[in-house]
């Protein structure tokens, strides 16, 4: 069955000629001396080298380098019909690189991989960031669900990146690590008399191969900074909105309380109403001036006792003040002596705190 299985191949050559063809996997086995289990292509990120050709996949592009020629396998309904007709022919037929063809189609292809991880970062990093700049509102009295979902999409998003630049960059680390790997990837140094003879001049190919490497490890190692940083700004964030909603809560339950306090005060001195609503005869219903008298006092009385409970939760519910730091005195240095003064600022439910200094007297 595996006989009858057909490849879809574009092949670029030394000059950057493109050709297009399918072949079975048994014959292009067969044309490069592999086994049919190195082209299974198992793992989502590898860099392997089998009998002086150099296997790779990145994500969704799969290749085949050898010493003659880049070999890009099942490439059709990938996306990359444009990178590669237009880019990959161009930076494959300069000659601005003297290193072998090897190095160009290695630094080809792992440059397209760091370029469509910025891409990704690019593309969620700005929406990220608006999106968090509405929610952290001081103003905002609840958060809205359509920019909640719409940042939890980009963080799945963000996670998934950075999930793939940690890929990227253990793989290039593994063959950093290996000196025996970096040899077998300079794979015109076994071929070519004129390679063996530069090699024995000083012009040591495996360093290059390794340098090359590194920059881009280091470039997907600043990607993954970036990445960090922006999933920290997102828990920042966070904090940030679940401290607004507090304070809007505490503010609402605060208000419910003096209502609440406000109702039962009425409600106290209301039972003098009540004692007068009922049927039975007394000598006040003859004054006329009782009436204002007895509902002037209960207004007044529950307006009393409302603000001495409103003095009552003033008390117990303003937060205390922090205890006065001392001033803190450095160490006298070259005959000069100076003083910092730390001070605690609350503000909103947030603390910040300011250090100033300046010299003693």
């Amino acid at each position: 069955m595996v006989s009858f299985v057909c490849i879809s191949q574009m092949k670029f050559d030394k000059e950057g000629n493109v050709t297009s063809f399918e072949k079975k996997k048994t014959e292009l086995c067969q044309e490069l001396s592999l086994q049919t289990r190195d082209l299974r292509f198992q793992h989502h990120t590898s860099l392997t080298a089998r009998n002086n050709c150099i296997i790779i996949r990145m994500e969704t592009l799969r290749a085949v380098v050898t010493p003659q020629c880049l070999l890009v396998l099942d490439f059709r309904g990938l996306g990359l019909e444009r990178w590669l007709v237009l880019e990959l022919a161009h930076q494959l037929a300069s000659h601005t690189n003297p290193l072998p063809f090897e190095f160009r189609a290695l630094e080809a292809i792992l440059q397209h991989r760091v370029s469509a991880l910025q891409a990704r970062l690019n593309e969620v990093h700005p929406v990220i960031l608006d999106t968090l700049e509405s929610l952290v509102d001081p103003k905002l009295l609840s958060a809205d669900r359509t920019k909640l979902h719409v940042l939890l999409q980009n963080s799945k998003s963000l996670s998934e990146l950075e999930t793939d630049i940690r890929v990227f960059k253990d793989s290039m680390l593994k063959i950093l690590d290996e000196d025996e790997i970096i040899e077998e990837l300079c794979l015109t140094k076994w071929t070519d008399p004129r390679v063996l003879e530069e090699s024995s001049l000083g012009i040591d190919h495996a360093e290059e191969m390794e340098l090359l490497l590194e920059n881009y490890y280091m470039q997907a190692e600043e990607l993954g900074n970036d990445t960090r940083e922006l999933k920290g700004l997102i828990d920042d964030s966070e904090s940030v909105i679940f401290i607004n909603l507090d304070s809007h809560r505490n503010v609402m339950m605060r208000l419910n309380l003096q209502l609440t306090m406000g109702t039962f005060s009425l409600s106290l001195f209301g039972l003098m109403g009540v004692a007068f609503g009922m049927n039975l005869m007394s000598s006040f219903e003859e004054d006329p001036r009782v009436f204002w008298l007895v509902t002037g006092f209960m207004f007044l009385g529950s307006g009393l006792i409302w603000r001495r409970l409103l003095s009552f939760l003033g008390r117990h519910l303003e937060p205390t003040s922090p205890p006065p730091v001392a001033h803190a005195h450095t160490r006298t240095h070259a005959g000069n002596h100076r003083q910092t003064d730390y001070h605690f600022l609350l503000c909103a439910g947030q603390s910040r705190i300011s250090i100033t200094s300046r010299p003693a007297n």
